[in-house]
């Protein structure tokens, strides 16, 4: 009887085969793909950011976010990709308020990292968006909807700092708290 084939993660090469400048290879790329906001993304500039934890509570230092979303007209698709950083595990996209597409403006982020076997989809939503109320997804995730919506850590602090709002938004792998994940 043969054996089960070990599954297969992301594993420690992410990084090299999606952003090698980031992890010191040149020459594939003149820019690593999608780790700069389109020049004509049209809308209200933002920044998110966060952490992602295991089930252990302990920071993922080593995975790979992707954004996806529509500019601020709704007319654009924005693609991005961002590593955390291997110092702190934190991950940050300058990016626009998106417009509402199918519900409330939000943000569609992909994680993978070593672990995990398939990537992982997931939502952010924005405080006090009046269009939550109704937005098909965050009404279908209950009790663990605030798991889809971002913080605003200090507006005034942030703000100030950058000159545009500043949105946190952690992702919990497992354990209290987990993140909705959806299945896409």
């Amino acid at each position: 009887m043969l054996k089960e084939t070990p599954s297969q993660t992301a594993g420690p090469y992410v990084h090299i085969g999606c952003i090698p400048q980031y992890s010191g290879i040149d020459g594939i790329y003149p820019n690593d793909p999608g780790c700069a906001l389109p020049a004509d993304a049209q809308g209200t500039l933002i920044r998110l950011g966060g952490k992602i934890f295991d089930g252990n509570h302990d920071v993922v230092k080593d995975a790979l976010v992707e954004l996806w979303q529509r500019d601020g007209d709704g007319d654009k698709g924005i693609w991005l990709r961002q590593p955390t950083d291997l110092s702190n595990g934190f991950y940050q996209f300058d990016t626009v308020m998106p417009a509402a597409v199918l519900g409330a403006p939000h943000i569609c982020l992909w994680i993978v990292a070593r672990g995990i076997n398939l990537g992982l989809h997931t939502r952010v939503y924005f405080p006090d968006e009046p269009k939550n109320e109704h937005d098909p997804v965050l009404t279908s995730a209950g009790k663990r909807r605030d798991t889809l919506i971002s913080t605003r850590p200090d507006p005034e602090e942030d703000e100030s700092d950058i000159g545009f709002p500043v949105y946190r938004f952690d992702i919990r792998l497992q354990g209290e708290r987990e993140t909705v994940f959806l299945n896409v």
